[in-house]
């Protein structure tokens, strides 16, 4: 506890959903379940020199955004889900928490200000997660079988039941799949179960450390024809993903606004929330508003989410990844929908670029960047290098759409761009993509200091 007697006031939320309060001794206090503009006992479990982690074991002043929770996992208890942080926090107010996380980091970690605030992609809250990593378990001491997210800050398999923010279809899998685990001769051998779902088809990969028996394999096919999904085998890393049996429909998501379909494998990246994802590759690329003659990279471009999307606008788009196997999985989409003419793909480690690199790629007018967690900072010092000692017959983009899951590798990064590179952040603005979890999603629009 803290000092007898002594009750918090929360001040804020922090990017981990926690609140931030001072102690009468002045030291920052980290309070899992708090809430902005509540007052609150702690119970501290972790002290350093300059701040205190704590959880919430009080509660006199209740914010009124806080709601009750929709899933009975969600929670500080013991065994409590770690899959949500904010269930406790009224959606519309986690969405302004997120956009204050990203405007906060780009003020204080890049020294940038956007010139406007883009309204928020939001969504529905519920029901929306179209990929997951559930853990699997066999617990032989409580003569059952776990299939789920961690507990909160431990390695355990949660207990859970039933999920919201997963499909319904999928949340009622999850006790059928307990019992379908707990019943193979493989269930300790079992780890992981990740799903993928797609335009009508749902499939789930199932990791195992051992070449599965026909009898178990069977119980798979026998599970698939009664709950109607699609089995996948993952016998070692992600290259080794195969289906249980070949045929079936094709797993692949839309984006109907470009008459675009993305076939994808289960274990490739792609957003988990395909309502957001669609709005906000639109509003990207009308963003950057690409002209009939010109030519755009799309730099770490995954399976082309983007690319594809921007070459229905552009003269050419060049798309430039990492991984070997995603560039030729590109290539392939690019020709399922028509575009391989106006598209073009090359793999290079994208944390290694340099200024020739990017001379080497030629002229682009404009630039998406979709980067990692890690975020683009060589790609941005790159830009920033250009930019001091020029190269003749090359020029930088006028434009940047930069798409991003870390708001601190984002600002990082921004501050690059305006302060070295000479770009001006004309927007930034928050994607929901995840509700009820602390991830902040962002996007922000970079223009040479020039631009009109």
């Amino acid at each position: 506890m803290t000092a007898p007697d002594e009750w918090l006031n929360v001040e804020s939320l922090d990017i981990e959903a926690q609140g931030v309060a001072h102690n009468q001794d002045g030291k920052v206090v980290f309070i899992d379940g708090a809430l902005p503009r509540e007052q609150v006992q702690v119970e501290v479990h972790r002290r350093k020199n300059q701040w205190e982690q704590a959880s919430m074991v009080a509660l006199r002043r209740e914010s009124a955004q806080r709601v009750r929770p929709r899933c009975p996992h969600f929670g500080l208890h013991a065994g409590a889900c770690g899959g949500c942080k904010m269930q406790h926090l009224e959606a519309s107010a986690q969405v302004a928490i997120k956009q204050r996380v990203l405007e906060d980091n780009l003020a204080h970690l890049g020294k940038v200000r956007p010139e406007r605030v883009l309204r928020p992609i939001e969504g529905p809250t519920w029901g929306y997660r179209l990929r997951a990593r559930f853990s699997v378990r066999h617990v032989p001491k409580k003569g059952t079988v776990l299939v789920g997210f961690h507990e909160r800050k431990s390695r355990y398999v949660a207990d859970i039941r039933e999920c919201h923010v997963v499909p319904r279809a999928v949340s009622d899998l999850l006790l059928p799949l307990r019992e379908l685990v707990g019943g193979m001769e493989a269930r300790d051998r079992l780890p992981q179960i990740e799903l993928a779902v797609g335009e009508g088809v749902t499939a789930l990969v199932l990791r195992h450390l051992e070449p599965l028996s026909a009898g178990d394999a069977q119980r798979l096919r026998d599970f698939a024809a009664q709950h109607g999904v699609q089995w996948w085998l993952q016998p070692k890393g992600p290259d080794t993903v195969h289906l249980l049996d070949e045929g079936g429909p094709e797993l692949a998501y839309r984006l109907p606004e470009f008459g675009l379909v993305m076939p994808f494998k289960p274990t490739d990246f792609t957003q988990v929330n395909h309502q957001i994802n669609t709005v906000l590759v639109g509003r990207a690329v009308r963003l950057l508003d690409v002209q009939p003659h010109e030519r755009v990279i799309d730099w770490f471009c995954g399976l082309g989410n983007f690319t594809l999307p921007l070459a229905t606008r552009a003269r050419e788009v060049l798309g430039i990844e990492g991984s070997e196997t995603l560039v030729a999985r590109s290539r392939e989409n690019a020709a399922r929908n028509g575009l391989g003419d106006r598209t073009a793909f090359a793999a290079r480690n994208l944390f290694e670029i340099t200024p020739a690199d990017l001379v080497s790629f030629g002229v682009a007018d404009k630039w998406l960047v979709d980067p990692p967690r890690e975020g683009a900072f060589a790609l941005a010092k790159a830009l920033g290098d250009l930019a001091a000692e020029p190269v003749a017959g090359w020029t930088p983009p006028q434009r940047i759409v930069y798409v991003s899951c870390n708001p601190a590798t984002l600002a990082r990064d921004a501050g690059l761009l305006v302060h070295v590179a000479g770009y001006r952040c004309v927007a930034a603005g928050a994607v929901n993509m995840f509700p009820h979890t602390a991830h902040v999603e962002s996007m922000a629009v970079f223009e040479r200091g020039d631009a009109a």
